[in-house]
């Protein structure tokens, strides 16, 4: 009996903390900007690229110093001699017949070199340090773009729940406005006509629920493919576009500052690889020394082998005299090249400073139409309020409420708009002056 109860006491407990398990498994989550940013920075397949470029680039640095270090070799090889040469010589007027060489050949040898003199090879190790930091910085420019992706797709996330709660909000107003319209029908107070206007308005405002609601779902569904999460996965965006505003209603400062854009900075990045590819090539008219070393250990013989070692080390200088003049036009390509890169620089910048115009100016105009749709949420909503209790009370007709409901409605959607079209050109902003945050 006592095992019996045991028995029964445990499959209560597994039962309870089975069902808490699958409770939280089925819980959508919660879901921040901030949390929705370090997800899309850890899980999206474009920053694990980014990183593992970064990678690949830091080996072939640490692959190209190789070059400086002394480069050995070892090699051997055994030879059957399967039917020997023969040599005729003439030995007293008598051809004589003798077979050169020894059924068995070994060979084993060691041999190293390393440049001691190469100042053009030293300068592309300079160029392989560069390949890294240009690496880095692409990882950067692709953190920043991400970071803006998922701020704008958060903040469509945000719009589209905030034109859901207006439209829900309309639809009950409606439904409200029904059932007063047919108690007053009820009693006489009505017309037919009025009744059925009231119908049409409700029933009107249904479908644009569905269409907010399925405007939020596709708007989630971006946002978790930006993150890079599966679709599937049940979230829960946390937060209101009125959570903004504050951004918005601080002081306006305009940005201007280029001086962490990733695409000047690659760029300037090209222009200090080109400088060092042209230092490269000019010092390839200088000469260059390397040394050598090999060890041999060699046997041969029938049945018993001899061995015979023999040791070499050189000293290679080798002077460039005459190419055709390759490294002279290669160096005039070069130059041509970053003259191209200046410019291309400078309209780059000129293209950045017009963007960073264009931006600071959509904000304050977001600025001005916020301020302006604020003024007239606070009337609108005053304007319906009143036309509601005058309608309570047969001194206005159901045209006048919905007038007072279609522009209160506006409003608010204007309102949201508004904060969602600042946020979302500041983010464009952001990406553009290098914030990654």
């Amino acid at each position: 009996m006592k095992r019996l109860n045991i028995s029964i006491i445990a499959f209560i407990t597994l039962f309870f903390a089975t069902a808490s398990v699958k409770a939280q498994e089925s819980q959508p989550l919660q879901l921040t900007l901030d949390q929705a940013l370090e997800i899309a920075l850890s899980e999206s397949n474009t920053i694990k690229i980014a990183d593992m470029t970064i990678e690949k680039t830091g080996y072939a640095k640490k692959g190209s110093y190789a070059s400086l270090y002394p480069n050995v070799n070892v090699s051997s090889s055994y030879q059957r001699t399967l039917l020997k040469q023969v040599m005729v010589m003439d030995m007293g007027g008598q051809p004589m017949e003798i077979k050169v060489g020894r059924d068995n050949n070994i060979n084993a040898s060691a041999s190293a070199s390393m440049p001691l003199v190469n100042a053009s090879l030293w300068e592309s190790l300079k160029l392989s340090g560069m390949d890294v930091e240009m690496a880095v910085e692409q990882a950067r420019s692709s953190k920043i773009a991400m970071v803006k992706q998922v701020k704008q797709a958060f903040y469509a996330v945000l719009l589209a729940q905030a034109s859901h709660d207006v439209m829900s909000q309309v639809y009950e107003n409606a439904q409200k406005n029904y059932e007063k319209t047919q108690q007053r029908f009820n009693v006489g107070k009505v017309s037919e006509v009025e009744r059925l206007r009231a119908q049409v308005t409700m029933l009107n405002a249904e479908p644009n629920v569905s269409s907010a609601e399925n405007a939020v779902l596709l708007a989630t569904w971006q946002l978790k493919a930006v993150m890079g999460i599966a679709l599937d996965t049940e979230v829960e965006v946390v937060g209101d576009l009125n959570d903004y505003t504050s951004a918005l209603l601080a002081p306006y400062v305009s940005e201007d500052d280029l001086s962490n854009n990733s695409s000047l900075l690659q760029l300037d990045i090209q222009d200090r690889m080109l400088e060092s590819t042209i230092r490269m090539q000019k010092k390839q008219y200088l000469p260059t020394l390397a040394a050598n070393i090999n060890y041999n250990y060699s046997a041969m013989g029938d049945e018993e082998l001899r061995w015979f070692p023999s040791s070499t080390a050189a000293l290679s200088l080798s002077i460039p005299v005459f190419d055709g003049f390759q490294k002279h036009y290669n160096i005039k390509q070069s130059k041509v090249t970053r003259n191209m890169l200046a410019l291309q620089r400078e309209d780059t910048e000129r293209n950045l400073r017009i963007a960073i115009r264009n931006y600071n100016d959509q904000m304050a105009l977001c600025i001005k139409n916020y301020q302006a749709a604020n003024a007239t949420v606070e009337i609108a909503q005053k304007s319906y309020d009143i036309s509601a209790k005058m309608y309570e009370v047969g001194k206005a007709t159901l045209v006048e409420l919905n007038d007072a409901q279609l522009a209160l409605q506006q409003a608010q959607l204007t309102q949201a708009q508004a904060v969602y079209n600042f946020m979302v050109t500041k983010a464009s902003l952001d990406e553009l002056i290098g914030k990654a945050e």
